[in-house]
């Protein structure tokens, strides 16, 4: 189960990068969880995916060679999650789709893979842990950071 759901349903397997993967297949994953109970299903869906991810990594790296496996993609969701975080808040906001924002939903993309890939600051600190809750908060740091920049374009888009 722990390898399950630290895969994404084996998604964490795709190569080559497995993250990027993880991140695109958070996407659809996200809307669905939005089309069920909107932003605030989001915002609970980024809570319980980060208790899982915890939970599922710690279980998933006791049997792995390293402390972050490239198959583990269940913390790419997490983060990805809270970037889009914005976008359903925005939509639900407006009274539209969620892929109305569709800008958006690109932004939060683009701007969680560089900051999950560059790692500046507390992301690359949460990342030099070496344990399950380094692996989820590097990318939760990182959703953060890109929710920030989802915000920013929002505000210079719309004012």
């Amino acid at each position: 189960m722990s390898k399950l759901i630290a895969s994404v349903f084996y998604v964490g397997f795709l190569k080559p990068a497995s993250g990027t993967w993880g991140s695109l297949a958070s996407i659809p994953l996200a809307w669905a969880v939005w089309l069920i109970g909107g932003w605030p299903a989001l915002a609970v869906g980024c809570i319980i995916a980060f208790a899982l991810g915890c939970w599922a990594t710690a279980d998933y790296i006791k049997v792995a060679d390293n402390h972050d496996p490239s198959e583990v993609v269940i913390d790419e969701l997490a983060g990805q999650w809270i970037a889009l975080l914005p976008v359903g808040i925005g939509a639900a906001h407006a009274g539209v789709s969620f892929w109305a924002l569709w800008p958006g939903v690109l932004t939060a993309f683009v701007a969680f893979r560089l900051f999950d890939i560059w790692k500046p600051g507390p992301i690359g600190w949460a990342d030099r842990r070496g344990d399950a809750l380094g692996v989820m908060l590097d990318d939760v740091i990182a959703g953060v950071f890109a929710a920030v920049v989802v915000m920013i374009g929002a505000y210079i888009s719309h004012g």
